[in-house]
């Protein structure tokens, strides 16, 4: 595993457990970590440490739901439809078109979508949109009142979120408050699709990981799961107490100073993507 320094594990770990379900973009985040600091990329079996911890926070965080759709599955399998076994089957729909859209553009994603440009008028462009999406959206409809048609609007838009910048749990959110659901039950369904999304993703890599024999479970590794689960733990509470009696708008005001930031340092004062980047060994 490439070695990586205390404080690189701990900003790294910190900077995805914040991100992760806070609608800013994780990965645009997790981008910028190496290319502003100088440092190298953590690496693979780092990445899927943190995505673990955020992995468990989140699922912490929804136990009854998540305790819910598991019994669900057994209903299902005993051919049994409950409002727990349509919750399950809505979240695996709502996850489809992001696993199809990955597959047919992972190699785009890997390049030219990870450049500096996209991930600032990313960040400003959808974080309009939440704003507008949240502003003018009404607040008709509660977690309960999930549709096949809702839940597969909401995969789609999330499919979306394979652009840098643009922030998987910002445009699921923003999806669900187009079609009138609570902020609060927006922010649920949102991060009930991310588990899926996040076991698939850490599988995938995983494997990877195992054909390359690179599979040590390190001090380094426990460490970074424990303190990403941590700091997911932490802001999903904060936001989900924000977001029960207030907007979306000071997410929204991050991205545009951030999208900002970014653009000012690549126009006024010629930041490349090159600059940016560590030279790392392998």
């Amino acid at each position: 595993m490439r070695r990586v320094s205390l404080i690189h594990i701990f900003v790294v770990a910190l900077v995805q457990g914040i991100t992760e379900f806070l609608p800013i973009s994780s990965q645009a985040h997790l981008i910028l970590v190496p290319r502003v600091t100088g440092w190298c990329d953590q690496g693979l079996l780092m990445d899927i440490a943190v995505h673990v911890g955020t992995l468990g926070a989140v699922t912490a965080y929804l136990w009854r739901e998540c305790l819910g759709m598991t019994q669900g599955a057994f209903d299902l399998a005993r051919g049994r439809s409950t409002a727990n076994g349509r919750l399950l089957l809505f979240v695996v729909l709502a996850t489809l078109p992001v696993l199809a859209a990955g597959y047919a553009v992972k190699e785009l994603i890997g390049m030219e979508l990870r450049s500096l440009a996209v991930i600032a008028w990313a960040t400003i462009v959808f974080g309009i949109v939440l704003w507008a999406a949240d502003h003018w959206g009404v607040k008709l409809r509660r977690l309960e009142h999930m549709n096949w048609s809702s839940a597969l609007v909401i995969g789609c838009f999330q499919a979306v979120a394979l652009i840098p910048g643009t922030s998987r749990s910002g445009i699921t959110m923003t999806a669900a408050r187009l079609l009138g659901f609570e902020r609060i039950d927006a922010a649920r369904f949102s991060m009930l699709m991310a588990i899926p999304v996040i076991v698939a993703a850490g599988t995938l890599a995983g494997i990877d990981l195992f054909k390359a024999g690179n599979t040590q479970l390190t001090h380094a590794v426990l460490l970074a799961t424990a303190l990403a689960f941590v700091a997911a733990f932490v802001a999903i509470v904060a936001m989900m107490g924000w977001l029960r009696r207030a907007t979306f708008t000071p997410f929204v005001i991050y991205r545009l100073i951030l999208g900002a930031g970014l653009l000012i340092a690549m126009y006024g004062f010629g930041v490349s993507d090159s600059a940016l980047t560590a030279a790392c060994p392998s």
